[in-house]
């Protein structure tokens, strides 16, 4: 039995934050069977403005969408992180993006730093940073296939941005290689 797996997605309004945490809780519902849970918030800017999802997996019926202490806090800009550093659980996994978040508090938990910007940016498109850290989370945890993720990705997303999504999962599949996350038990 696995335990509830609580995930939390932040960066600013147009970083592909929310479609995130729906991608990966899509792809553990439809191709795992797992339930889960998704709740969002972010400023009222149309881009720019605080924003961040939060996604709970488990394996049998999540009985709240919120939860006090997440995971895994993946943080795609200095603000977010500064703003929900605190929720994350001692001993927990944060994922910073170095492009962005420059400054990484002192907290009791496993650092990664994946350049998702950098490496969307030499994939020919900036915005593609979060299917990085996507394909990162994935290879890291081995929580899902990368078929299903990607079979999710084709079930969100338009048809014109998979080229881009594929080859930024894949590179943040290659920047995990011997990362082994183990958030699941």
């Amino acid at each position: 039995m696995m335990k509830p797996l609580k995930i939390r997605f932040c960066g600013f309004g147009g970083q592909g934050i929310i479609l995130s945490a729906i991608t990966l809780g899509t792809a553990l519902v439809t191709k795992k069977g797992y339930y889960a849970v998704q709740t969002q918030s972010y400023g009222s800017e149309a881009r720019g403005g605080q924003c961040q999802a939060e996604l709970i997996v488990a394996d049998e019926e999540i009985k709240s969408p919120h939860s006090d202490e997440k995971d895994v806090l993946v943080a795609m800009s200095q603000s977010a992180l500064d703003r929900y550093v605190s929720d994350l659980k001692k001993g927990g996994v944060l994922i910073v993006d170095p492009t962005l978040v420059t400054e990484i508090p002192d907290v009791d938990a496993r650092i990664i730093q994946v350049p998702a910007t950098q490496t969307a940016v030499d994939l020919g498109n900036r915005i593609a940073a979060n299917m990085v850290l996507l394909g990162f989370v994935q290879e890291a945890t081995g929580i899902i296939s990368k078929e299903d993720l990607l079979a999710a990705v084709e079930d969100l997303v338009k048809p014109q941005f998979m080229d881009i999504n594929t080859r930024a999962i894949e590179a943040g599949i290659e920047l995990a290689q011997g990362v082994n996350l183990e958030v699941i038990e």
